[in-house]
């Protein structure tokens, strides 16, 4: 008998976990910035690739960019310490260099600068959809 309370015991346990997985994944709608962002392929054209230890690449056409990233509130991206190079970019709008944060929705990123007004927008690349 003991040997039934064990399993039944152990089923109600594992019910719970699911559960409370299924609780914690069904909460708000977070999205997820990881990955590439633009025609990365195209190195005259601004891209971003977001990777998973915050870090981030990219370009804004001419110069290269590097730096950090963070989600908060589960839908605003920040970008921290992007430092880019100075290249002369003449015919080149470098829009990008001037990346503060950004929101997400679908498969379209709009990227703010520091004044908070929109600068630009970059589609999630289509290799990643």
């Amino acid at each position: 008998m003991s040997g039934i309370r064990n399993v039944a015991a152990a089923a109600v346990l594992l019910a719970s976990i699911a559960l409370t997985g299924c609780a914690g994944s069904s909460g708000g709608s977070s999205i997820d910035p990881v990955g590439s962002w633009g025609d990365t392929s195209d190195t005259t054209e601004p891209s971003l690739t977001l990777a998973d230890d915050g870090s981030l690449t990219g370009t804004d056409g001419c110069n290269r960019l590097s730096g950090s990233w963070r989600l908060e509130d589960d839908d605003l991206v920040y970008f921290d310490a992007v430092a880019s190079t100075r290249m002369a970019c003449e015919g080149f709008d470098t829009w990008l260099e001037g990346l503060s944060q950004a929101t997400i929705s679908g498969s379209t990123m709009t990227i703010t600068g520091a004044d908070g007004a929109e600068i630009g927008t970059l589609e999630r690349s289509s290799s990643e959809e």
